[in-house]
């Protein structure tokens, strides 16, 4: 028995959630989402929540259990909280501003990189040294900030590069004489 799949989402006051087939359609304030279930399993709305039961015993229908409970948890918390990945840029001379929908980094490279920011995603850079990446869906906000940070990865010497908020840099000793 999946533990994640037992527990019903719980839909928040101002977002409602609709079912047609394997497709359920949740709408709030920041937008709507959509997510098609494999046909392992049923959705069910009933009185504020959403509820996942697998179709059989197999293995595959247990897997796909908890794996659309929680796609689903994820519809909820976007369409009400929204996801948000912070960036912190390390280095001198390097820095982050927005121009319109194109982030520009220079980030120690013989030219600037123009990062053209995708359709539903919002970078904002409050800082030159901060990025900040928000949106309603999860994978395209850690997609997005992802990609802004392959162009410069932190490396372990001195910490200069791009890494996340929370992210640890394992740092390396240099070489001694």
């Amino acid at each position: 028995m999946s533990r994640i799949g037992k527990k019903p989402v719980d839909l928040p006051s101002g977002v409602t959630a609709s079912v047609s087939g394997q497709t359920i359609e949740v709408k709030g304030p920041k937008g709507v989402r959509t997510f098609k279930a494999t046909d392992d399993v049923n959705i069910n709305v009933a009185d504020n929540s959403v509820l996942v039961t697998p179709r059989g015993g197999s293995k595959r229908a247990r897997q796909q259990w908890g794996t659309s409970r929680t796609q689903i948890a994820n519809l909820v918390i976007g369409v009400t909280e929204g996801f948000k990945k912070e960036l912190e840029i390390n280095g001198v001379g390097y820095r982050a501003q927005m121009k319109g929908n194109v982030l520009k980094l220079a980030l120690g490279l013989s030219h600037d990189v123009n990062f053209e920011v995708p359709e539903g995603v919002t970078v904002t850079a409050p800082k030159p040294t901060i990025i900040i990446v928000e949106g309603i869906d999860q994978q395209a906000v850690g997609e997005v900030a992802a990609n802004i940070r392959k162009w410069r990865k932190p490396e372990p010497y001195k910490g200069k590069g791009i890494k996340y908020k929370d992210e640890y840099i394992f740092r390396k000793e240099g070489k001694k004489k």
